[in-house]
Formats: structure tokens, sequence, C-alpha cells
């Protein structure tokens, strides 16, 4: 008997995908806008979302979940308080009181709940320039 290399697949996933929905050509020619409204709408995708996050990352020592902009700010408040870990939202710089970058002392780990493209990678690196380990 052959041993399958792909672990199986979760159904909560396709649950999950279904219930999005994508818009093609927005906002520009080329790009397929996936739109999460629909899936919030679902309350058995939103909680399956939720924890799916909530499995792969409980017990692994996280301190903070840092969401950005839109999409970060509603899943991960529920992934933080669920995990035992704090939250701080991320935004662009100035939309914030406090300054542009985010403090957190005895920060053992970090996950980023983030849209996807740039502006993901522009809000990490942000985030690991304001934080300070002990």
């Amino acid at each position: 008997m052959a041993l399958d290399s792909q672990p199986p697949k979760d159904d909560r996933i396709s649950r999950i995908q279904s219930s999005i929905r994508v818009i093609p050509n927005f906002p520009k020619p080329g790009v397929m806008f996936q739109d999460i409204t629909t899936m919030l709408l679902d309350p058995k995708a939103f909680k399956d979302t939720i924890d799916l996050f909530v499995e792969r990352y409980r017990g692994k020592d996280i301190s903070v979940v840092a969401g950005v902009e839109a999409r970060g700010f509603i899943f991960g408040p529920p992934i933080a308080l669920a995990i035992g870990a704090k939250f701080v939202p991320m935004r662009k710089p100035g939309k914030l009181p406090g300054g542009e970058s985010v403090v957190v002392v005895a920060c053992a780990a970090v996950i980023v709940v983030a849209a996807l493209g740039g502006r993901a990678e522009a809000a990490r690196m942000r985030l690991w320039q304001g934080v300070a380990v002990e």
C-alpha cells in the first residue's frame, strides 16, 4: 500500500472556500478579489476559520497577535483571545494614536494576521522594528 504524501484535507477548508465570494476583475482587470463578507455571514464558516487558526497556534507560546488593517481587525481579536495572547491593531503610519511603531515588551512570538500583498509585508517589517523582546 502506497503512502499518500498529502495529509487528508480538512472538510472545513472546503466549506470556508465555498463561502468566500470571488469577484473577477475587481478593483482592476486581472485581479480576483476575495470578498470575505459572504463568509462572515456564514457563522459556521467564520467559526471554522477562527478554529483553524487557533488549532494551528495554540500551545506555541504566542504572546501577541498583530492584525493588519481591516481583515486583521476581524480575525485577530478572536484568535488572540482563544490562545491567551494580546491583540495589536496595525494600520498605516499616522492612522492610530501613539506614533508609528508598536512596542510590546516580553514578546515570545507574534502571529501577523494580514491581507495578501505588500501591505502585509510592510506591516510585518514595522512590527519587527517596534517589538522589544526581553
